[in-house]
């Protein structure tokens, strides 16, 4: 820092820059992405509309899990509860209450955040492994609550009724507008979440909770947020991905498997970014779609995959790709650009900008 601030004047001419050229084409490909995707139903085969549902619930509850842990720190293989919270809720507000299933899953993210907070009191007792085990345990004991209420069809589970009236060219439609507006808004919350000073604070406190601590950040308080929008996340995909299927059981439902397939996504992506879950759930998708027939092997296949990974791209696929082409579609961090003449600019040492946007995070968090 003393070698950038001692710097000839004209030569320390700079400016700080958030976006890249990369993110600003991915901005406009992710808006024809989108288009197209709320055309499907005119173009689009019913396999393929409920190809995207199950995706944007793949996607979203990777996402979910990536800020808990890639984020937070916090390593749940317990986030099924939450999964499962939002299947049933949405389940009973919409064949019980009369509520619009479309309106009910939203509905059922905010009781499922709600739940998360008693949830929370007892899961914050634990550190490490503990908690990981501690969140299994809880999402066990959903499971077990549920399968013995015969009203929900107990451990055979049931199905969505309120729907039956709906004609299923204009239910699948619904269901697919629905998916795209939960993707869009996950990506982009999330994104603007870990670009504000909260979003720093999260960082540090992932990294070293103590020092973090010792400079202002509530721990406490920022995992608790994290845990609780992570619940309602998780719980939006379990709605959506129930109303999609227009079932539900509760081994479905609170299934660790769940989780097994989020962290699957994360890590092969890349744990700690927004572009590698989105990477991730497009190839377990892909996996999933064309070798789940295949039953015993197509596991092994997904955990020699995840192993292959983990050996020779530690942080991921996209965490591969953007060290080696410098790629990011959503940046998060600060470019500095220095310019020589005041006309031309040339980007900054990956030292100095590292040294500013360490310097900017300690300063804000």
């Amino acid at each position: 820092m003393n070698t950038l601030l001692n710097r000839p004047a004209v030569s320390a001419s700079f400016e700080v820059r958030r976006a890249t050229r990369a993110s600003r084409v991915a901005v406009l490909v992710l808006l024809v992405i989108a288009l197209a995707v709320a055309s499907a139903p005119w173009w689009a085969g019913r396999d393929a509309l409920h190809d995207f549902v199950q995706l944007a619930s793949y996607l979203v509850f990777a996402m979910m899990w990536n800020l808990l842990a890639g984020y937070g720190g916090m390593v749940s293989i317990g986030q099924q509860a939450f999964f499962g919270v939002g299947g049933y809720g949405m389940l009973i507000l919409a064949n019980y209450c009369g509520v619009s299933p479309f309106v009910a899953v939203p509905i059922a993210a905010v009781v499922a955040t709600v739940v998360a907070i008693p949830v929370s009191l007892v899961a914050f007792r634990l550190e490490g492994g503990y908690f990981a085990i501690g969140t299994w345990v809880i999402a066990e004991v959903f499971r077990l609550t549920v399968a013995n209420v015969s009203v929900l069809g107990g451990g055979s589970g049931t199905s969505l009724t309120a729907l039956q009236d709906v004609p299923r060219a204009l239910r699948e439609s619904l269901t697919l507008w629905l998916a795209l507006i939960i993707v869009a808004a996950a990506i982009g919350l999330l994104y603007v979440f870990l670009r504000s000073k909260a979003g720093l604070a999260l960082t540090a406190m992932r990294d070293n909770a103590v020092a973090a601590s010792s400079q202002g950040v509530d721990v406490k308080r920022a995992r608790l947020f994290v845990y609780l929008v992570s619940a309602c996340g998780t719980a939006l995909a379990g709605g959506l991905y129930f109303l999609g299927n227009l079932r539900i059981s509760p081994d479905a439902a609170f299934s660790v498997n769940w989780t097994a397939f989020g962290i699957f996504i994360v890590l092969i992506g890349g744990l700690g970014t927004l572009e590698g879950p989105i990477l991730g759930a497009l190839i377990f998708f892909v996996l999933n779609k064309f070798l789940s027939d295949y039953g015993t092997w197509y596991l092994i296949g997904l955990g020699a995959l995840a192993i292959v990974v983990t050996m020779f791209f530690p942080q991921g696929l996209w965490g591969f790709v953007s060290r080696r082409f410098g790629l990011q579609l959503f940046p998060v961090g600060r470019r500095v650009v220095f310019r020589d003449d005041g006309t031309s600019a040339r980007p900054a040492t990956d030292d100095v900008t590292k040294a500013l946007n360490a310097s900017s995070a300690a300063h804000r968090a």
